[in-house]
């Protein structure tokens, strides 16, 4: 089953240095339709003007991954770390007994585009974690990029939760295949660029919720960018 999610329906947050949107219910947006999917709790495109960003504030019992998209982002939190991240890397932080931290864009005439993904974890008050990877273009090109695991998984990064989140660059006309195990279900990210999946087409900032599938056969119909998230097709939330 595919449920199409089109950009122009979900929650926009426009503020002077702030452009969201929010494809699961976030802050002043609220869909009782679309609160969560699976664990998959937050999936938010922002795009942050130069000179900008988010203040320091708090999260706890959350994993969450932000993957940059262009631009650069200067992360500090509670734990020590300070860090500049740029285009195609990601940075992971499962929040677990409670931390803080900020997001800014330094740059001086640069915006910054990146996905922020929330996934709520197996337990509450787990070990804080932090890191971040960086995975070149070439990685993700014409193939399926495995870029987050569970920590039993394959991923360069692992968090506690049982997800995998796959990117991949694909050029226009080719074709990938991906078999969806049962009892899993998919929510997949059109970040640029156009495609087809299983005969329904998305258009750049479309999501699609996908369960009870076996394959996916994605088609690029330009030159594309995406992000899926797969984990299991049930959750006590």
């Amino acid at each position: 089953m595919l449920l199409k999610r089109t950009n122009n329906k979900m929650g926009k947050s426009e503020h002077t240095w702030l452009h969201s949107t929010h494809h699961f219910s976030f802050a002043d947006y609220y869909d009782p339709d679309h609160i969560n999917f699976g664990v998959l709790r937050v999936l938010n495109d922002d795009t942050i003007q130069p000179k900008s960003g988010f203040p320091t504030h708090p999260h706890r019992d959350m994993e969450i991954i932000t993957y940059i998209v262009s631009g650069e982002l200067t992360h500090q939190d509670s734990m020590g770390n300070e860090e500049k991240l740029l285009e195609g890397e990601v940075q992971y932080m499962s929040a677990g007994t409670g931390l803080t931290h900020s997001e800014y864009n330094h740059h001086p005439d640069k915006r910054l585009r990146l996905l922020q993904i929330w996934i709520l974890p197996p337990e509450k008050n787990l070990e804080p974690l932090y890191g971040s990877y960086r995975f070149e273009k070439k990685d993700s090109h014409n193939r399926l990029l495995n870029i987050v695991s569970s920590k039993q998984g394959g991923a360069q990064i692992k968090i506690y939760q049982d997800v995998k989140l796959f990117i991949s660059r694909l050029d226009k006309d080719r074709r990938l295949e991906f078999t969806i195990d049962r009892e899993r279900q998919i929510y997949f990210v059109s970040i640029e660029g156009s495609i087809e999946i299983n005969g329904t087409r998305l258009y750049e900032g479309d999501g699609l919720e996908i369960t009870e599938e076996q394959q996916l056969i994605i088609k690029a119909l330009s030159d594309a960018h995406f992000l899926f998230v797969e984990m299991a097709s049930s959750h006590d939330l």
